[in-house]
């Protein structure tokens, strides 16, 4: 039997532990009951976005983009699709780097829109620019450690 991996609630930021043959069973959140996936990006605050980094045992994908960027725009529809084929085997989360500056500094985000791959609360790999949202899936699988 493998080990519970832990899932923090895209809701109520409560670690969850379940068997990794049961992410995909729909699971929900024992805190709050709501789901712990929904094929879509979450966007986060510095404090939810250090507990998804540090706290989720999948591997979390992170889109840094800003509101007045026009290659953001055009992808982050790709971005969303793109979540509804990781999910669950991957968290997806949206940084709005205007909003939440310290982030952006502390990774040293130079352009926009950027992706970066985190697993065990580290960065794996980082790739700037819009991509479509097989390139992003391609781009995701093809960085993600054993």
């Amino acid at each position: 039997m493998s080990d519970p991996v832990h899932i923090v609630c895209p809701h109520c930021d409560a670690v969850n532990r379940l068997a990794p043959a049961r992410l995909a069973d729909q699971p929900v959140c024992g805190k709050c009951t709501r789901e712990l996936f929904m094929s879509k990006p979450i966007d986060v605050t510095s404090a939810r976005f250090s507990k998804h980094i540090e706290r989720n045992d999948i591997p979390v994908l992170v889109d840094f983009w800003a509101v007045w960027c026009g290659p953001c725009k055009m992808m982050a529809p790709a971005f969303a699709q793109a979540a509804q084929r990781l999910e669950p085997r991957m968290r997806l989360l949206k940084v709005d780097t205007e909003n939440v500056q310290d982030i952006a500094a502390r990774y040293n985000i130079r352009s926009i829109p950027t992706l970066a791959l985190f697993q065990g609360g580290r960065e794996v790999a980082r790739q700037p620019g819009a991509m479509d949202a097989g390139s992003i899936v391609a781009w995701a699988e093809g960085n993600v450690r054993p």
